[in-house]
């Protein structure tokens, strides 16, 4: 079998792992808010007639500065939403599962894990 063979059936098991379908699931669920959609058209709003006042010859600093501050309001709501911090955690999850899948490839190529590891302790300046 090929690399890009060995590539596609990776892709296709690593779309399988419980840790994909989680986050699949929470990217649906995270959509699918409506608090989060009503917060972020909000945000998004905000930035927008931020930009526009900055962009002013003749800005209203006082005006930014409450748009500033309405979106870091919004951005805490956001990211305070169950929906938001099941989606930042399944994300997570899959961060470290790509994480290790890498390591172990790198292991494969190159006989060394990404701290410099060889599991032959002849070669070792010390355990990390």
């Amino acid at each position: 079998m090929g690399i890009f063979e060995l590539a596609t059936e990776l892709g296709r098991t690593l779309k399988e792992d419980p840790r994909l379908c989680r986050l699949e699931a929470a990217k649906e669920a995270y959509e699918a808010d409506g608090s989060v959609r009503r917060l972020t058209t909000e945000y998004e709003a905000q930035q927008r007639a931020m930009q526009q006042e900055i962009a002013k010859p003749q800005r209203d600093d006082a005006a930014i500065a409450r748009m500033q501050g309405r979106m870091d309001e919004l951005y805490d709501a956001i990211v305070a939403t169950p929906a938001y911090r099941e989606l930042q955690a399944a994300q997570d999850a899959v961060n470290e599962l790509m994480n290790m899948v890498n390591t172990t490839i790198t292991y494969q190529i190159t006989g060394q894990t990404a701290d410099g590891c060889t599991h032959d302790c002849s070669t070792c300046k010390g355990c990390h």
